[in-house]
């Protein structure tokens, strides 16, 4: 049961990414002209300069990011090793030529140059608040046991520090990784959610490095917003100018954990519903699906998206679910 949550949470991850990716970075009411309603894979328009480069069903960086943060711990064995870490997310960044397209984050891209010169990522100052950290945390969740929070944080800032060092950014992997980890423990989603705000505010509060609003405090508002709301439109509304679905943390995280709420944890209609929220359509997709992904595994995927996801990205996800799993139980078993 739990290699199907694992391999739900990483398809998931690429569901609602690839779905989300065309109308990334495009405001609500632009998203509403444009598409009507996102309820397919569809290709990035050419006027989107940040969804232009890809195809119908591709997934973009956040996937590729995961899926280097998941090639690095199969390198370490297991282990989570913050420069080959950053030497994956740069071999994929210079494979990509993403240096000079618009897919890279402003965090990421400074962090990237860094390493690129040579730097160890332990001297890197890496303050930035954005969602990089967050967008690829789904091999965590996938890796890691929840048993004990410290170790959790500590862990997922290791992984999240090539690029993002905050209190805030690492904070926001959390809630995504554990989330996750849980879901494929075989928690329910009611027992997972009350419990994200103090997770959140533990995560934030261990090493405090920016003056950023509560995670923990806009988790809140983005439930009660969902919760309170009048149908399924106007709860996405009020997500994306209460919450915000921009590429911040502050944003982004709560508006993906509050998709996962207002879906009803299903993971097709969470990446659809994502794709049509406006903003970081396809980051907030990734998150939110991937949770989805792991509440309910696998299989309840749509075959279709699956199939199409699978041609169009030979992605090998059984193998990735394989390994993480095997180093989870070892984990497990100390």
């Amino acid at each position: 049961m739990k290699h199907e949550r694992v391999l739900g949470a990483l398809y998931g991850q690429a569901l609602g990414d690839a779905m989300g990716m065309p109308s990334e970075l495009w405001p609500r009411k632009r998203v509403k002209a444009h598409f009507g309603w996102i309820d397919r894979f569809l290709p990035g328009p050419a006027e989107n300069n940040a969804a232009c480069y890809f195809n119908r069903a591709e997934f973009t960086d956040d996937t590729s990011m995961a899926l280097c943060l998941a090639d690095a711990i199969i390198e370490c064995d297991g282990q989570i090793n913050a420069d080959v870490i950053g030497k994956h997310i740069l071999r994929w960044a210079e494979s990509f030529d993403a240096f000079n397209k618009n897919v890279l984050g402003p965090t990421s891209k400074i962090a990237l140059n860094a390493i690129r010169d040579g730097k160890p990522v332990s001297e890197l100052e890496n303050n930035g608040v954005t969602n990089g950290a967050a967008m690829r945390a789904s091999p965590l969740g996938c890796l890691l046991p929840a048993t004990h929070l410290a170790q959790f944080v500590d862990q997922v800032a290791l992984a999240s520090s090539p690029t993002h060092k905050s209190d805030l950014a690492i904070a926001g992997a959390v809630v995504v990784a554990w989330a996750i980890s849980r879901a494929i423990d075989g928690e329910r989603w009611q027992s997972i959610v009350d419990a994200l705000p103090g997770i959140a505010r533990y995560a934030q509060e261990a090493k405090p490095t920016t003056f950023s609003p509560s995670l923990a405090a806009r988790l809140e508002l983005a439930l009660k917003t969902v919760r309170e709301a009048d149908g399924t439109e106007s709860a996405s509304e009020q997500v994306y100018q209460l919450v915000g679905a921009g590429t911040s943390t502050i944003e982004s995280v709560p508006a993906a954990i509050a998709m996962v709420e207002l879906a009803g944890t299903d993971p097709n209609r969470c990446a659809i519903l994502c794709a049509n929220l406006g903003g970081d359509t396809d980051t907030i997709g990734a998150m939110a699906t991937a949770i989805c992904g792991a509440l309910h595994g696998v299989q309840a995927i749509n075959p279709s998206f699956k199939s199409e996801l699978d041609a169009v990205n030979q992605p090998n996800f059984t193998r990735y679910c394989d390994a993480l799993l095997r180093y989870r139980e070892q984990r497990e078993d100390v």
